[in-house]
């Protein structure tokens, strides 16, 4: 929530970056318009040869050359990168139905769906080249892990304009961090409701490999700060890749948490290590899961022929909420999306399971993890895809403790306290 706040305190000083190149880039509506989301997505279709009708195929091959190196590509700065779109839910009232829930607030899964196309939409604005606007993107550039996205507690309504704005805060040899805004306007004034970072991959769609981006020049204290802490999030999603408990074991702390959680089930009056017994206030892992499996369609395929990132977050999201609907017994609150990884693309046609599990309470709070997998329906074969981490607060409502019973679940337990505590 650091981020977040020192965001809000900061307010928005972009509005002198709407450079008029790319209003022409991206728009044909006058200057000073902005694009809807909606808008947005066509025009990202158009850029990058998108097959617009399923079974069709691209209507030209009007492509620019694939750079092989950064020396040959111009280096930009953020300004250059930054864009701005309007989700209508106030201006455009028929795409309320769209976005409300039954709550009478907002589905949070579609903002999750906005964000990723917004989050592509700010990559391609840094990797194109103005001078050939009439040039189409050779690049694939996907989402390849959601880094972390914090709300505010007064959270979002359904019948107001949201605006979104970002720009690209950090980029490598091949991979871009995207830090995106979500402002929506109540009661006469503009208050900042989100911050997403998110971190892109560009891929060259012919040999299947990495491609390389341009560079990023930080101007100025505040931007160099934000490009040092792209550079830290860098190496601590390096340093945290190696002391995943899939590959180290738990360190002496969380040894003795979990080895104090089994004694808290045991029977006293048994004298054995075979009965388990619940503590009072609390629930087994195991009695927390909640599954769901997904067809997947043409519809909901992205640019490039695959399953789109964020109808896989919507999806995994509302899994996660109705599960810890379930568990709660009230209305559970999104408050944190946390280090969503995009492992494997999902083809068209793809059986993909998910699987929701409560894995760390903590008094208002839980700590959702979902794991979705592709399922071969020949062979029943199983390949990871995604990994889903989400923070829920029912605020008022105090939830049970959940307690694993075996080892791998005890695994789970400790690294959702892990996320949890990041």
């Amino acid at each position: 929530m650091k981020l977040l706040q020192q965001l809000l305190k900061q307010g928005r000083r972009h509005g002198q970056h709407d450079c008029m190149w790319r209003r022409k880039l991206w728009s044909d509506t006058p200057e000073g318009s902005t694009l809807t989301i909606h808008e947005t997505r066509e025009k990202l279709k158009n850029l990058v040869g998108a097959q617009k009708i399923w079974g069709s195929t691209a209507s030209d091959n009007n492509f620019l050359p694939i750079a092989t190196s950064q020396d040959e590509l111009p280096v930009r700065s953020m300004s250059d990168s930054y864009r701005k779109a309007i989700i209508p839910l106030g201006s455009n009232p028929q795409l309320k139905e769209k976005y409300i829930n039954y709550y009478n607030g907002i589905r949070f899964g579609r903002i999750l769906e906005d964000l990723d196309t917004f989050a592509v939409a700010i990559s391609y604005t840094h990797t194109l080249d103005a001078s050939h606007t009439d040039r189409k993107s050779p690049l694939s550039i996907v989402t390849a892990l959601v880094d972390r996205i914090d709300l505010s507690q007064e959270g979002i309504v359904p019948d107001k304009d949201i605006k979104m704005s970002g720009k690209v805060t950090w980029a490598g040899k091949t991979s871009m961090e995207i830090t995106m805004e979500l402002d929506q306007e109540v009661d006469d004034a503009w208050r900042k409701i989100l911050v997403a970072k998110f971190l892109m991959v560009a891929r060259n769609p012919i040999t299947k490999g990495s491609a390389v981006v341009n560079k990023l020049q930080p101007e100025g204290p505040e931007e160099e700060k934000l490009f040092s802490l792209g550079e830290e999030s860098k190496a601590k999603r390096m340093l945290e890749s190696q002391k995943t408990l899939l590959k180290t074991a738990p360190d002496e702390e969380e040894r003795l948490l979990i080895h104090n959680l089994f004694l808290e089930t045991m029977d006293p009056t048994a004298h054995t290590f075979k009965v388990r017994i619940k503590p009072p206030d609390s629930a087994w892992m195991e009695e927390t899961i909640l599954k769901n499996l997904v067809i997947c369609m043409p519809q909901e395929r992205n640019l490039y022929n695959k399953i789109f990132g964020g109808f896989l977050m919507r999806k995994a999201f509302e899994l996660a909420f109705a599960n810890a609907s379930l568990f709660c017994k009230s209305r559970p609150h999104i408050e944190v999306v946390d280090d969503i990884a995009f492992k494997k693309s999902v083809e068209v046609g793809s059986f993909l399971f998910l699987s929701s599990q409560i894995v760390y309470t903590q008094d208002t709070r839980l700590m959702m993890k979902v794991h979705a997998e592709v399922v071969n329906p020949k062979d029943e074969s199983r390949e990871t895809t995604n990994d889903f981490y989400f923070v829920f607060n029912t605020r008022d409502v105090k939830v049970r403790r959940v307690i694993p019973k075996s080892y791998a679940e005890s695994m789970l337990y400790l690294d959702g306290k892990r996320h949890f505590d990041h």
